[in-house]
């Protein structure tokens, strides 16, 4: 039994290291996707236009302003989620490169939970980027009148570091032939969290204040992770659904299911009592309301605060819903012909 030991701790290891390569090439190959770089960018411009956009509202436009960019860094997952899992899965099954790689001792499990690795970490670079801009959208605030002075510090140190990153990507990729889109991202990464950083020791007219005294409080960070869940579930819908559809079908499939999620709760939640169909399809469907907290963090005229437990409680329950579905990308993968 003994002797038996370190073969099997062998095989463990050749397991890990497999699933760490196809993760780690999946986080490669996405990135260096030009999808990648266009929603990266388009993003942040509609975080940036959300400052504008949260002005025409007659009650209370920084709330608007929260629910703006919230939903931007939700649908930015989504759309970046459908197109990098088609481009990383069902474009090799189409092209019948996943061939060269099932054909190796790779099981196919791990080859799916490699690629959805990779997947979650490239969004997880993508999710934290666009959410430093947007606590610099938060922290500017919206212009409610026309003589409301700009937040020079932000303007500063946030056009600085995109411009800087924007810049020695081109260079790079001019004269080192270095990949655009990787190289901006690893550039801009520490650039930006290095710009929100020193934003936070100064007002907005240059003065000196106690650091992240005027940033968003931990509990709009809180609601931006309960989003950030959202978006790893939606991921394993897209990876299940890659296994079998294109392109455009995968996305329309995540966009239906994220509709469905959105209006479970007063569709099918409220009929859940009534009618078995109800009840069935609303505990099928992942719910998207438990993880959309803002509207009660400004409810009454008290903030509210979202305690740890109902944190956890949700973290558990994005997991589950990734498991299972997950469970079913792999038995669709099982029976996909790829040869």
């Amino acid at each position: 039994m003994s002797g038996a030991e370190p073969s099997c701790n062998s095989e463990n290891e050749r397991a890990m290291l497999r699933l760490y390569s196809v993760a780690a090439n999946t986080f490669t190959e996405t990135i260096r996707q030009p999808i990648y770089g266009v929603i990266l960018l388009a993003t942040v411009i509609l975080l940036i236009l959300n400052v504008s956009l949260a002005a025409f509202t007659l009650d209370d436009d920084n709330k608007l302003l929260l629910d703006l960019g919230l939903s931007t860094l939700l649908l930015s997952g989504l759309f970046l989620a459908a197109f990098s899992a088609a481009g990383v899965l069902s474009r090799e099954i189409d092209n019948k490169t996943v061939l060269t790689v099932v054909s190796k001792p790779i099981s196919r499990p791990t080859f799916l939970l490699g690629k959805f690795l990779g997947l979650i970490a490239a969004l997880a670079v993508q999710f934290y980027l666009n959410t430093l801009v947007f606590i610099l959208t938060v922290r500017h605030g919206v212009l409610d009148y026309s003589s409301k002075p700009w937040d020079s510090p932000v303007l500063t140190f946030g056009i600085g570091a995109t411009l800087c990153a924007l810049v020695i990507g081109a260079c790079c990729n001019y004269f080192y032939g270095f990949d655009f889109p990787g190289t901006v991202v690893a550039i801009f990464s520490p650039l930006l969290t290095f710009a929100v950083l020193l934003v936070g020791k100064f007002g907005k007219e240059w003065e000196v204040i106690p650091w992240g005294s005027q940033y968003i409080g931990g509990q709009v960070l809180i609601a931006a992770f309960l989003v950030w869940l959202v978006v790893v579930v939606m991921t394993s819908v897209a990876v299940a659904a890659s296994t079998r559809c294109g392109q455009m079908a995968t996305l329309l499939i995540c966009t239906v299911v994220l509709g469905l999620g959105i209006v479970s709760d007063y569709a099918l939640g409220r009929h859940e009592a009534t009618s078995t169909l109800a009840l069935g399809v609303y505990r099928l469907l992942p719910n998207v309301g438990p993880f959309w907290v803002i509207d009660g963090l400004h409810a009454g005229k008290d903030q509210t605060a979202i305690p740890l437990a109902y944190v956890g409680y949700a973290t558990s329950y994005a997991l589950l819903l990734t498991s299972g579905i997950l469970g079913l990308a792999v038995a669709a993968f099982q029976r996909r012909e790829v040869g």
